[in-house]
């Protein structure tokens, strides 16, 4: 952990997290990005950026320096287009409850998430790619700010967290943090395969142990088994000393998600819902995070 505190006082002292959630997820995070800023309470300006699954989509778009909070907001209102419609069925979630169960730890679970990633049928790796080709702003990691994307080992359930300086493309680095078992493909990075780093946490927040200030975005706030829910994440770095504020969606949000979150038609509803979440979080968040 003294590493991660070294990097701390070097970069900065205050970080925001973007947690897992699907389409759904990257549409409210941005809502509530977006609201937050309006409100004159805004985290982008953060040292430290982890992103997870649906969070590194977002955490990629914010520290593109391509497009303003006002047009990502409304890229996520405008027709989906080319993404394509998944889901879970009733086999693949009974594969993740078993894994929950029978798990000792986030690595075990990992390595059992990994088996079920690669022995599903999907669409090609190749194609798949290229999806976040289309959907990530720029294709180079910013240099300005410290970005980082998490992923699993799909073989040993070895948890990844990707950078700058790790030597992994950002494109592959954020399909590889996307990659959802049972639904995706895994993702090669150097000749090992890799899977959604929502399979060690849905926030991974640990990663920002050592920082002041901590604003954590997450859709998912539950946990199970071996998988640290966001809100012990946050706990555990308020015990840490620093000042936390945790984000997770309210009713009208959890409504606005719907029964599958890799629908892309969820993405519009989920960003309005976030929107307007986000006054309610105005004040605390501007209280932590002055100017």
């Amino acid at each position: 952990m003294a590493e991660k505190d070294d990097d701390a006082k070097k970069n900065g002292n205050r970080a925001l997290v973007l947690g897992g959630g699907g389409l759904a997820g990257i549409g409210w995070e941005i809502g509530v990005l977006h609201g937050l800023a309006s409100a004159g309470a805004d985290p982008t300006g953060a040292d430290l950026i982890v992103g997870t699954s649906a969070g590194s989509v977002v955490g990629a778009q914010l520290t593109s320096g391509r497009l303003t909070l006002p047009e990502l907001y409304e890229r996520q209102l405008s027709d989906p287009g080319g993404e394509v419609p998944a889901g879970m069925g009733p086999a693949v979630l009974a594969r993740y409850l078993w894994g929950v169960l029978r798990s000792r730890d986030t690595e075990a679970y990992g390595a059992h998430m990994g088996r079920l990633a690669l022995s599903t049928r999907t669409e090609p790796e190749e194609v798949r790619r290229a999806v976040f080709t289309e959907r990530l702003l720029a294709h180079e990691w910013p240099r300005a700010r410290r970005l980082v994307v998490t992923a699993v080992d799909a073989v040993t359930g070895e948890f990844r967290a990707f950078d700058r300086e790790s030597g992994v493309g950002l494109i592959d680095a954020v399909g590889a943090s996307c990659a959802v078992p049972g639904v995706w493909p895994p993702v090669t990075i150097d000749g090992r395969r890799f899977i959604d780093g929502g399979v060690r946490s849905s926030t991974n927040a640990d990663l920002a142990l050592g920082y002041d200030t901590v604003v954590i975005v997450a859709p998912i706030a539950v946990g199970g088994g071996p998988v640290i829910s966001a809100r012990t994440q946050a706990a555990l770095l308020a015990a840490a000393g620093a000042r936390v504020v945790l984000i997770t969606p309210d009713r009208a949000a959890r409504k606005a998600f719907g029964r599958n979150v890799l629908d892309p038609a969820r993405r519009a509803p989920s960003a309005r819902a976030g929107l307007a979440q986000a006054t309610a979080h105005a004040d605390e968040v501007r209280r932590l995070w002055p100017g």
